[in-house]
């Protein structure tokens, strides 16, 4: 990190603070601070709702997945197209002409106050864990760039992001959203470019995708069905389906992105955004993964992504054994420069009979490779006593910092940061909107001046911002940051839907039906979660099905036992 790298950081991170902190004027009411008085034009909010989405862990976290396992992940956002044009259709003008401020407000009126808070409650849940880790992304950047402690650098996030968002409230989220899109995408393409201009001048991009393609990094699509697989077209277009389904039509997140919109039509032109855009930009994102992995092939990479383990090793008992497997590392790197070299001379001759050779021998120099780290892996869960490592989240910032050219480097950091503040900043005032409306304002205060409203959602920004700060500490430790947020989401996504399929969808369903089905969804996704090898976007349809037909059994059966009018 150079002078003109930091001057990048500190302009970005100045501009935006200094621009949410701005835009308080338009918070000094309850429904200005929450839906910004419903004025948000579509390109606005639909930007938001993206940003809200796609966060620094779309950047370290899928990069990184993308470098370990290809393009596979793109599949996880096949059934999103279907889930937007359904909500849209649905979900989207129900909530707006509803006039509600959180989507758990109709839950109360179609069922009960209990049906409610569970709900908001397991909104709580979910969505301060899953902001918790995308803090944890861009902290693990500035933990390698600055030599800082983890639990400071959290601190040095998430902070500030609470404070512009607690004095802007959703304006101040919504506009900054705007230009952080700007900043990542913008970042994106710069790292891209500067990809491609670090391959050797002898091959070609189409050359060097060829010989990723020959280790499975170029595979988009596997039609296999088996439920314990993460990334297949059945689990992506099915099981994503429903969470994307949960995602953008429960989730306080999202919906309150929609209902700032100016109109019903305009709130389904912002959806419809993430709709159009979201597969070709996560797609890039991917690739720039691949390109990562490509450039690694021929500049050599640190045996392992996290140095900070590294650097335990070397001062353990094993340090010997560690040393010497770096040198074999070495030499099984410079075997799979050369064989991807051969493949890609291969590969612009045409010889077909070469090409198969000069394939076969690259793919047992990445297994090699693989292996060696593998080892090497072995030794730093003994050591380190870590017993979940993974360095995958590490990949992209140790590129970033250690090949990009100076101002760049601050570009490409400042772009994390983008990501990072704008979803946890929505996040962090969704989670306020909720513990507001559905629980303060519902269960302590019902009545009360708008100033103290928005005091005490203030106050619980603050606390929320707070306790993913705790959350994202611990994440880190979790493995592939884009998994472990789905994750999260998973367990209680399904369950969700289900109980507002029964609330808009089924006419007979009862509170009691709607209540104890919720509790039936989230044991029996528990169970599977815990107990099963089933993949975890499968959780969000098993979620579903057993809130509805559980819901509906306990409603049938109430009706049959009330008695005759």
């Amino acid at each position: 990190m150079r002078l003109l790298d930091w001057a990048v950081i500190v302009f970005y991170l100045v501009w935006i603070v200094y621009d949410g902190l701005r835009r308080t004027k338009a918070a000094n009411e309850v429904e200005g601070y929450f839906l910004a008085n419903r004025s948000l034009p579509w390109w606005a909010a639909g930007l938001s709702v993206m940003a809200t989405q796609m966060s620094a862990i779309t950047l370290v976290g899928t990069t990184g997945q993308a470098y370990a396992d290809g393009m596979r992940f793109v599949q996880f956002y096949f059934g999103l197209p279907i889930a937007m044009v359904i909500l849209s259709l649905t979900i989207v003008p129900f909530f707006y002409r509803a006039h509600v401020y959180t989507a758990y407000e109709y839950l109360e009126r179609r069922f009960d106050s209990r049906t409610r808070m569970l709900a908001s409650l397991l909104f709580l849940a979910s969505r301060s864990m899953s902001c918790g880790v995308i803090i944890a992304a861009p902290a693990l950047i500035l933990s390698i760039v600055l030599g800082w402690n983890l639990q400071l650098t959290v601190l040095a996030i998430g902070v500030p992001t609470a404070v512009y968002t607690m004095f802007g409230g959703v304006q101040a989220v919504a506009w900054t959203d705007v230009k952080q899109m700007a900043v990542v995408v913008s970042g994106v393409l710069a790292a891209v470019i500067a990809l491609i201009l670090g391959l050797p001048h002898d091959v070609s991009v189409g050359e060097a995708l060829h010989v990723a393609g020959a280790v499975g990094r170029l595979r988009t699509i596997d039609f296999s069905f088996d439920l314990t697989q993460q990334y297949t077209f059945w689990s992506g277009t099915i099981a994503g389906l429903f969470l994307m389904l949960s995602y953008f039509g429960c989730d306080q997140s999202q919906v309150q992105r929609y209902l700032t919109a100016k109109s019903v039509d305009q709130a389904r032109s912002s959806l419809m955004v993430s709709a159009y855009v979201k597969i070709p930009l996560q797609a890039l994102i991917l690739m720039m993964g691949v390109l990562v992995f490509v450039f690694y092939l021929f500049t050599a990479p640190p045996m392992l992504f996290r140095p900070d383990y590294n650097a335990k090793v070397a001062a353990s008992p094993r340090a010997g054994e560690f040393a010497q497997l770096d040198q074999q590392f070495r030499a099984d790197f410079e075997h799979r420069r050369q064989a991807a070299h051969a493949m890609a001379e291969a590969q612009r001759g045409g010889n077909e009979q070469l090409l198969a050779s000069t394939r076969a021998t690259f793919v047992d120099a990445e297994a090699r490779v693989k292996a060696t780290r593998t080892k090497a892996g072995a030794i730093v869960k003994d050591v380190t006593g870590d017993a979940k490592f993974n360095d995958v989240n590490y990949v992209f910032p140790t590129f970033v910092t250690t090949q990009l050219p100076m101002g760049l480097v601050g570009l490409i950091i400042a772009a994390i940061f983008a990501a990072a503040m704008s979803a946890s900043a929505g996040e962090m005032n969704a989670l306020a909107t909720s513990t507001v409306i559905d629980v303060y304002r519902r269960h302590v205060r019902k009545t009360a001046p708008d100033a103290h409203y928005l005091l005490v959602s203030k106050l619980a920004t603050g606390f929320w911002g707070l306790v993913a700060c705790v959350v994202a500490i611990y994440a880190t430790s979790l493995g592939s940051l884009i998994e472990v947020v789905n994750r999260f989401g998973s367990f209680f996504y399904g369950s969700l839907l289900g109980v507002f399929v029964l609330a808009i969808g089924v006419k007979r369903a009862t509170s009691r039906g709607a209540f104890w089905g919720l509790i039936a969804g989230m044991s029996v996704v528990a169970w599977f979660a815990f107990n099963t090898s089933v993949a975890f976007l499968w959780h969000n349809l098993i979620g579903v099905t057993v809130v509805v037909v559980v819901g509906m059994l306990l409603s049938l059966t109430e009706r049959r036992q009330a008695p005759a009018a």
